[in-house]
């Protein structure tokens, strides 16, 4: 066929498809109709999920798992919104990287709402100004966010899903010239990141302005020529800033994993993972005879971490991640075995 019929056969295809995706959204609407009569929740993690897996088990020919994730995650938000459009509060500026994510999961025209902090979220969605929330939880090089471990035992918000996001930064500034930058405007964990880069080329000693997002450190670097901005490439390109060098992270895995919040409880997945905040005793092996309940009930603990508990000397309450779903009966025996358990949320494990 010359080029003409192929493009022809294209077109062909296109008007199926449409009329496919029509049908499905006919499907969708029904779907919506049924869950506002019953109080259900639009966003269904686990049934995304288990549709992303279904599809990407069929054999397939040129198209590639990431392929069909990218697509059906789009058809995904519009279908979403469709159904019953909802608010998303996320952190940052637009062009953040929480942003970034809230867009990737609720797609291009949810109902967005930015924030300049981490408990800002949190209380929106308490005060129910929002139906979801996308906050930072931990970075493979920083560690864990402290301040969303102590909003997550201060307010009832549960997480109804997680998202680990590549995280890269570039160096981008209006001058052309390292000699002529005196200071540096990110995030500190952006900044925190890039160390070994700031080093190599004698930056550390520059001034460094700390800003709530790297999206926000693009803004005000443009309008400050000697300055230079650690920050997202689609950042950069948002404000015009030109990119003097791309990906300076010290550590080219860098990862971040943010938690989707709202206030309804996720239906059981195929793989579930499980977050609980737990107390234990101030007492000589609290601690380890609690850890012991999860190696005899043969629950897979994933992460535990510290954290003090404000306004209380030093006591502290501890993180934990573990496989499972919260009405399983080991997780069940394991969270009432006496200690003090607030549940988080249980949700799908990509």
């Amino acid at each position: 066929m010359n080029l003409d019929q192929l493009r022809d056969e294209i077109d062909s295809i296109d008007d199926e498809m449409l009329k496919l995706l029509e049908k499905r959204m006919q499907v969708v609407k029904s779907i919506g109709n049924v869950k506002h009569k019953s109080g259900g929740s639009i966003y269904r993690p686990e049934r995304e999920q288990e549709i992303l897996q279904r599809l990407k088990g069929k054999k397939k020919g040129v198209i590639s798992d990431e392929a069909i994730e990218a697509i059906y995650l789009e058809i995904f938000a519009a279908s979403r919104n469709l159904e019953l459009p909802e608010r998303v509060a996320y952190l940052g500026p637009k062009g953040s990287f929480t942003h970034q994510v809230a867009e990737s999961r609720f797609g291009a025209y949810a109902d967005y709402l930015s924030l300049n902090s981490i408990e800002a979220i949190f209380k929106i969605l308490e005060n129910k100004e929002a139906k979801y929330g996308v906050v930072p939880i931990e970075n493979n090089t920083d560690g864990i966010v402290g301040v969303t471990l102590d909003c997550l035992g201060k307010y009832n918000s549960k997480i109804v899903a997680e998202f680990v996001m590549d995280i890269h930064h570039s160096f981008a500034s209006l001058s052309d010239s390292l000699k002529h930058i005196k200071r540096i405007y990110s995030h500190p964990q952006g900044y925190n990141q890039c160390r070994l880069f700031l080093e190599e080329h004698m930056l550390l000693d520059l001034e460094f302005i700390p800003t709530r997002s790297t999206a926000e450190a693009a803004k005000l670097s443009l309008k400050d020529p000697s300055s230079a901005a650690i920050c997202s490439k689609i950042a950069a390109k948002m404000y015009n800033l030109p990119i003097l060098f791309d990906k300076i992270e010290d550590n080219l895995a860098n990862k971040t994993r943010f938690l989707i919040l709202s206030d309804f409880k996720n239906k059981r997945a195929k793989k579930n993972k499980t977050s609980i905040l737990a107390k234990t005793e101030d007492k000589p092996g609290s601690l380890v005879r609690f850890l012991q309940r999860f190696d005899e009930e043969n629950v897979n603990l994933t992460k535990i971490e510290s954290r003090p508990l404000k306004n209380s000397g030093f006591e502290t309450v501890f993180y934990l991640d573990f496989e499972g779903y919260i009405d399983d009966e080991n997780v069940q025996r394991v969270i009432e075995s006496g200690y003090e358990i607030k549940w988080l949320g249980s949700y799908a494990i990509n």
